[in-house]
């Protein structure tokens, strides 16, 4: 929810990591954003289910990767 929200927003996602047990915003709020986001209609909840842990997925090993680090961020920059 902390990225996606952030990127509905337009916010600048370079220099934002996941802060795991950090609560931001309502139940409601996460559920409108991932059946934006989900790419399904109607999706069951095993489809969120499925969603919500391929993403995560995604963004952790974005996050570890030197491609995505600062220390690269000026050679990469908008990508």
């Amino acid at each position: 929810y902390q990225y996606l929200r952030r990127y509905k927003n337009k916010e600048d996602l370079d220099h934002f990591l996941f802060t795991p047990k950090k609560t931001e915003g309502t139940e409601k709020e996460w559920l409108e954003v991932l059946l934006e986001f989900c790419c399904c209609r109607n999706p069951s909840w095993t489809e969120l289910s499925n969603f919500t842990h391929f993403l995560n997925f995604q963004l952790s090993k974005c996050e570890k990767s030197v491609f995505c680090s600062p220390a690269v961020g000026d050679d990469f920059q908008g990508f």
